[in-house]
């Protein structure tokens, strides 16, 4: 694995790098295969004759496994950079073709020159997307319908309401429609709801690295199409799991278990979902990805026969139709008999947009699964997940590690994933050379658990409480001491946030409450994170308005909040109060209500770290000697 100290990419360089990567990448398990490499880095600019191509695939697959993950091809990346003027080649990167605007980078990070490809494909699929689900949405009625063949998106995002409207179509209940300013839309006021869509869109576990309020606020395309994408994406797959579709358990293969099958990602659960219904249709024919495999329209066809309610008079024409332009149409077509002509046109059907074409198969699995029931005297031992397993997956997924984190208890078997969040929390404390980024076929198990070794170690260097945790727990996915040490990795970062403080994490939560009470001022006193008195949140309340004066509308506080569901309503107005202010508050409502002082630790401290007084740690230092 490459270090870190040897990547001289920019941002929007690695962010391209990312996507190009990503879009190859499609069942999610952060590693694609050699024979689509060429592909990738035509994307990225730099396009090989075959010859070369061999000669570059023998240098990075070490092992022969046919696949190459993103850290080499970062390295592969920077390796070409080094013999070629990349600065040129970067301002060339993606040349005028149909269905493709190229937008020069303007954020902070971007090196003049730069140019992202947005995909005219994506903002009439988003557009559509968006009109279709928020058509009924009162607060909408003055920016819907969007023109899906204009940048009307772009444009009439920048309130923040759409996204925050679309967050709560994908996770429902993440933001607070009390905290969403829907009137008097100042530069300000806008500001503030696109904080508010930034912060909870990381809480439902979007990647929001080199986005900020003023990003969205001035309508960058490629900014707006990627978070959009993300939280379309997250609201898509979401219930494609065993928890929700118990039907699921007809896709196990031979020898497989249940658990087997809750270690596979969505992608794959939609490709054998697929498959299934094909197996069924009498086909012989099976699919691998979303992108080749499905452009000449023929395994979609047979699929929307299958899951089709009889009455709905879908049918086969489709493949009577030669040119694949107009069979995906008459395709589509079909579709639309059942109201799930959504995200694809012809055209991506037929190029093979790997990540629209996942769109709309995942939308016809949530519409019509067409699973066979499941037997009544067949106990099934299906284990939804937890609230704090999700907190911890959200968390590391808006971390932007790669591959994405589906499984908590599989996912970091390998240690990978930890090491980046290491990396994230201390930068510079991993040492790569010692990681094992790929593993050999006869030596995996072993080598997996080297690196969690490693990850452990890493743990005490840092002062974690480590005591009965191995490496091979993590291997094994044993799941208490698995989220002891993912637990201490978010306490770890979010201690880090607080900016310029020097202290070590003994002391840290002392610190953080001597703070709080300290900016209370007396107006309120608690003297623990798990001090029951805060359960109504109006605490909480009370020092995000000393934070952010006039931020608290009071009138929306009960503040004699004694049932469940009043502190909840409390709580949900807190939360969402503090991430419109900029605090990246990954807790739940339900966490504050019930006190659980892991989490409520973390709203403390991510308010402290908004704090400008905090700056430079003076604030701390002084609480530290109190």
């Amino acid at each position: 694995m490459a270090n870190r100290n040897t990547v001289h990419l920019t941002d929007d360089q690695l962010g391209d790098l990312r996507e190009a990567f990503e879009n190859l990448d499609e069942d999610g398990n952060g590693r694609i295969s050699l024979t689509e490499l060429g592909r990738a880095l035509e994307t990225v600019g730099l396009k090989m004759p075959g010859y070369q191509l061999r000669d570059v695939i023998s240098k990075f697959d070490t092992d022969g496994d046919g696949c190459i993950d993103m850290t080499e091809f970062k390295r592969l990346y920077e390796d070409e950079k080094a013999k070629r003027d990349i600065g040129v080649t970067f301002k060339k990167t993606v040349k005028a073709r149909e269905g493709v605007d190229t937008l020069g980078g303007s954020s902070k990070a971007s090196v003049e020159g730069t140019t992202h490809s947005v995909r005219k494909g994506e903002t009439v699929a988003f557009s559509n997307w968006i009109n279709t689900n928020l058509k009924a949405d009162p607060d909408c009625k003055d920016v819907l319908p969007l023109n899906s063949e204009s940048n009307e998106l772009f444009e009439r995002c920048k309130t923040g309401i759409i996204l925050c409207k679309l967050i709560n179509k994908s996770a429902p209940d993440t933001i607070d429609e009390r905290t969403i300013n829907k009137t008097n839309l100042s530069v300000y006021r806008r500001h503030e709801n696109l904080t508010l869509a930034i912060n909870s869109a990381q809480s439902i576990g979007c990647s929001t690295v080199n986005i900020g309020p003023d990003d969205l606020d001035a309508g960058r395309p490629h900014l707006v199409l990627g978070l959009l994408w993300q939280i379309i994406r997250i609201g898509l797959l979401s219930e494609i799991n065993l928890a929700h579709h118990p039907g699921l358990i007809h896709l196990l293969m031979e020898g497989e278990t249940l658990e087997d099958l809750q270690k596979l990602s969505p992608e794959t659960i939609l490709l054998r979902w697929v498959n299934y219904h094909l197996q069924n249709a009498g086909q012989d024919r099976r699919i691998h990805n979303f992108s080749e495999d499905i452009k000449d329209s023929e395994v979609y066809t047979y699929l929307l026969h299958q899951i089709s309610p009889k009455d709905k008079g879908v049918d086969l024409s489709p493949l009577r139709e030669a040119n694949l332009l107009e069979r995906a149409d008459c395709m589509l077509s079909q579709a639309n008999k059942i109201g799930c002509r959504s995200f694809v046109g012809p055209a991506e059907v037929v190029e093979g947009n790997s990540k629209l074409n996942l769109a709309f198969v995942a939308n016809l699995f949530n519409n019509f699964p067409a699973l066979e029931g499941v037997d009544e005297n067949m106990e099934l031992d299906i284990k939804e997940e937890t609230r704090e397993e999700k907190t911890y997956r959200n968390w590391m997924n808006s971390m932007g590690v790669s591959p994405y984190v589906h499984y908590i208890y599989n996912d970091l078997t390998d240690g990978l994933i930890v090491f980046q969040l290491y990396d994230i929390c201390k930068p510079g404390v991993v040492d790569w050379k010692r990681v094992i980024s790929k593993f050999s076929v006869l030596k995996a198990n072993f080598q997996k658990i080297e690196n969690c070794n490693y990850a452990c170690e890493l743990g005490n260097k840092l002062e974690f409480s480590l005591v009965g945790v191995g490496g091979k727990d993590i291997h094994d996915g044993n799941q208490t001491l698995t989220l002891a040490l993912v637990w201490q990795l978010m306490r770890a970062y979010t201690i880090s946030i607080l900016s310029g403080v020097s202290t070590d994490s003994k002391n840290a939560e002392k610190a953080i409450l001597a703070w709080a009470n300290e900016r209370l001022n007396k107006e309120a006193h608690f003297t623990s994170f798990g001090d029951k008195n805060l359960s109504d949140s109006v605490i909480l309340i009370k020092l995000i308005e000393k934070l952010k004066p006039n931020g608290v509308d009071w009138k929306l506080v009960n503040q004699a909040a004694h049932s469940e569901e009043e502190k909840l309503a409390n709580a949900r107005y807190a939360i969402g109060i503090a991430r419109k202010m900029g605090a990246r508050v990954y807790a739940l409502p339900e966490d504050i209500v019930e006190v659980k002082q892991k989490m409520v630790m973390t709203i403390f401290a991510c308010l402290m770290a908004r704090d400008t007084s905090a700056t430079n740690g003076q604030k701390l230092t002084t609480s530290m000697q109190a």
